[in-house]
């Protein structure tokens, strides 16, 4: 009995940490890591086209402008965000679990999406940026915070999947 109490407190704690997450950075001296969490009332498939469906993200996503190629495993996509108008990061889709995890990175990072399905009509969004490598501390201070970014990125994403969540009910 005590497993099972202690594994539903930590569930809720997991699930008020996440409702309320704002964007945290971590930064050492040969990587920063970025990282939030969100709670989303809407099915994981649907959430999974969202993350999955490239061309569509300039629609519903205030910080990509574009996406180009097929979001799949072993794929290269070109991603232009709002961070960096005038850059075109390259970058091979590494991770690939439907409805669970997707991972996308280049030699100098790897963006990490997670889904966790609640079981409850809720899902738990994760995103996570490590960045890094013997190099890292000669650009570092050109690299903009993504704070800001991650948290709209996770407001944006909450509020297509649950718009379309809505209308599916």
């Amino acid at each position: 009995m005590k497993p099972l109490i202690a594994t539903l407190l930590i569930m809720t704690i997991l699930k008020t940490a996440a409702q309320d997450s704002q964007a945290t950075t971590v930064k050492t001296t040969f990587h920063r890591e970025t990282s939030v969490s969100t709670i989303i009332k809407a099915d994981p498939a649907i959430i999974w086209a969202l993350l999955t469906n490239a061309s569509d993200y300039p629609r519903w996503n205030s910080t990509v402008t574009s996406i180009q190629g097929n979001i799949a495993l072993g794929e290269k996509i070109v991603l232009k965000s709002t961070l960096d108008a005038k850059r075109s990061f390259k970058l091979k889709v590494k991770g690939f679990e439907p409805t669970k995890r997707l991972a996308w990175g280049d030699g100098k990072g790897l963006r990490t999406y997670t889904l966790r399905n609640n079981g409850d009509g809720t899902v738990i969004f994760s995103m996570h940026e490590r960045i890094g490598g013997l190099m890292f501390p000669m650009y570092a201070k050109y690299i903009p915070s993504f704070d800001e970014n991650f948290n709209a990125f996770a407001a944006d994403l909450k509020r297509e999947a649950e718009l379309i969540q809505s209308k599916a009910n």
